[in-house]
Parts: C-alpha cells; structure tokens; sequence
C-alpha cells in the first residue's frame, strides 16, 4: 500500500507546523507511521535554499523569479528524497507547505504570472501530488498577532517574508481561498481562528472523513 500525502497550507502565524506535528501523533496512535516534512527545507540543499529565501543568508534578498526558482529547487530535492521513497513504503507524508505556497506568495503576493507557476509547479513535482491539502484559514492581523507574541516569548525577529506589508499578506490569503475554491476535491478549509486543540480536531475530524477506509 503506498502512503497518503497531505499538505498543510495557510498565512503566517495560523499553525501549520504545530497542527502537522499533532496530526502524527494522532495517526501514530492509529497504528500509522507518518513523517514530518516542510517547505522550503526537508533535506540538506533544501534547508541552505531556506536560510536563503527566509533569513537572507546570502546578504542579498534574491529577485523575485529567482526566489520562485529557489523555492522550486528545494521543492525537487524534497519530492525525490523525501516524499517520494516514503510514499512508496506506506508511510504517510505530512508537509507543511507545498506547491500552493508558491502559487499564493510568488503567484498572488508577488504578481508574478500564476499559470507559469502552476506549470513550474507540475515539472517540479514530478507526479507527486497532494492526496488531502488542509487550508488553515486566518485573518491577517490575528495571524501577525500569534507572530508578535511568539517571537517576543522566543526573543527572535521576523523573517523576510513576515517583514512584508500587510497587503502582501492580505493578497496571498484571498489566493489561497481561491485555490481551494477552483479545487474542492482536495483543498478542505479549516478555520485556524479557533483554540489549537479545536483546530486538531476539526483536522483530525477532516483525515477520518477524507481516509475512512486507510484508517
């Protein structure tokens, strides 16, 4: 049996990485191994490519096709050594972030042309799609909230997407709604304004309806 692949997608600060990480204790208890993986990162080029594009390690904040770019080279390191050999050892794959990530912020973020991404997007996956991509819906200015206080209790700063305007953020959250509407087969939108033990449960509630025969 090969693995089940679900992606967690959402604007800054509604939870991806925490949910992701509850999701596989939750199968674990169900018996199902899951791997935890994110984007941009998940193996070695791809966590170099993250330090690039998220804490501008290079010293010099890349141009925006050639930050698309960046988050695709990472995204194929990740499918071919990650996802992919998973997948094909029935091991359920758990991304935080995937290719709509570029959709929303190259795409309806940055302005560059969507329909090219979405092709960049298919070459670069190479055949591994989402089976379940979980929306984490929120407001703007919650999800900065969240951010302003975490960073605050951990003493670190904003990364260089965080530190984008507030219109930047507003634009990929209605390209996300917009994806999941032209999509409802996969997308299934969760409203991450809710406690986080609210929002595992309207997740996991999600993973049973979705996989009712795998689990």
């Amino acid at each position: 049996m090969s693995g089940k692949f679900i992606t967690l997608e959402g604007p800054e600060g509604s939870g991806k990485s925490t949910q992701a990480k509850t999701l596989i204790r939750r199968l674990a208890g169900c018996g199902i191994e899951a791997v935890y993986t994110r984007e941009p990162g998940g193996t070695a080029i791809g966590e170099a490519i993250r330090n690039i594009l998220q804490h501008n390690q290079a010293g010099e904040a890349p141009c925006e096709r050639a930050e698309l770019l960046l988050f695709e080279a990472s995204r194929n390191q990740l499918v071919e050594k990650v996802i992919r050999p998973h997948l094909k050892k029935g091991v359920w794959v758990i991304c935080d972030r995937f290719m709509d990530s570029t959709t929303a912020y190259q795409g309806c973020g940055r302005g560059l042309p969507v329909e090219e991404i979405q092709a960049i997007n298919r070459f670069t996956i190479n055949g591994v799609s989402p089976d379940l991509t979980l929306l984490l819906d929120l407001d703007v200015a919650t999800g900065f909230e969240r951010i302003t206080q975490r960073y605050l209790a951990l003493g670190e700063s904003a990364d260089r997407f965080e530190q984008e305007d507030r219109s930047f953020h507003e634009r990929i959250r209605e390209g996300y709604l917009k994806l999941a509407a032209e999509e409802p087969k996969r997308f299934r939108i969760i409203n991450a304004a809710q406690e986080p033990d609210a929002v595992a449960f309207s997740i996991w509630d999600t993973v049973i309806d979705v996989f009712r025969q795998s689990i």
